[in-house]
């Protein structure tokens, strides 16, 4: 049985900075996919970034060139970091792996950003 454990969540002002981890344990090998998701009160998940086993990289428009993925394959954790944080930035975000591209999904249990003055 595999877990994903994040960390790092927490309240940052606007134009502030955090930092999300996210690390699977138990049974595994390794994950093809490896990436983040929020949601916000109200609104449905979406897709924030994730990054393929080849290093590929995908991120929402709405967080382009403010945060950055990036992995740690030895260690199966996928980091984000979170740069020049808005409001709207404010969600529970939610660590997701997959062993192969469709099959063996697994989902952390979220860890809650908000971004307020």
């Amino acid at each position: 049985q595999v877990q994903l454990v994040e960390s790092g969540g927490g309240l940052v002002q606007p134009g502030g900075s955090l930092r999300l981890s996210c690390a699977a344990s138990g049974s595994t090998s390794g994950f093809y996919y490896m990436g983040w998701y929020r949601q916000a009160p109200g609104k449905q998940r979406e897709l924030v970034a994730f990054m393929i086993s080849s290093g590929t990289t995908n991120y929402a428009a709405s967080v382009k060139g403010r945060f950055t993925i990036s992995r740690d394959n030895a260690k199966n954790t996928v980091f984000l970091q979170m740069n020049t944080l808005e409001p709207e930035d404010a969600a529970v975000y939610y660590c997701h792996a997959r062993v192969r591209p469709t099959t063996g999904y697994y989902w952390g249990q979220g860890t809650q950003v908000n971004v307020s003055s």
